[in-house]
């Protein structure tokens, strides 16, 4: 799998709140975020 680097701008305590929260659970934010555009893009998809 190829991977990209890219640059979010989010509010601080929001990111800090959710890095903690993730923290806590053993999860990768990245990886979070990763599994939130594939679910956006699978909503697209059943709606197309």
């Amino acid at each position: 799998m190829v991977t990209k680097n890219i640059t979010l701008k989010v509010k601080a305590e929001l990111y800090d709140q959710y890095r903690e929260h993730c923290k806590k659970e053993g999860w990768v934010v990245s990886r979070q975020f990763e599994k939130l555009m594939e679910l956006h893009l699978a909503g697209r998809e059943d709606n197309e």
